[in-house]
């Protein structure tokens, strides 16, 4: 085999290995439980909002807010990441009537990835 041929043959086989491995860190944190949970309905208003996620996230550029289906805010506007664990985004709420919430969060992993989204909860 000619030198040439074994550069090409260690190229191919190092390209294959490479596609082969399973993929490491996406850099994206997604919400892993809530508290009230998605799409929940729970009997008395909670006193505060909590979100999970896979991974830490950065407190300087996270945030949640809580709303009513109208879109008035419903949360004290305290969001904040938890500074025991990085992983838990929460808000607190006063004690909410009946009704219908919507939670809307944005994260950025430290990797500086955003992801964003919501959920709704509801009181009956």
């Amino acid at each position: 085999m000619r030198l040439s041929d074994r550069w090409v043959l260690i190229m191919v086989l190092s390209l294959c290995l490479l596609c082969g491995l399973p993929g490491v860190g996406l850099g994206h944190a997604f919400p892993d439980h809530s508290d009230p949970r998605v799409g929940s309905a729970v009997s008395d208003s909670p006193s505060s909002v909590r979100v999970w996620f896979d991974g830490d996230i950065e407190p300087a550029f996270s945030g949640i807010t809580v709303q009513t289906m109208d879109g008035k805010r419903a949360d004290k506007g305290d969001g904040h990441v938890d500074k025991e664990d990085p992983t838990l985004l929460e808000a607190s709420v006063p004690p909410l009537p009946p009704g219908t919430y919507i939670v809307k969060w944005n994260v950025v992993a430290r990797d500086g990835h955003r992801t964003m989204g919501q959920y709704t909860f509801t009181i009956k």
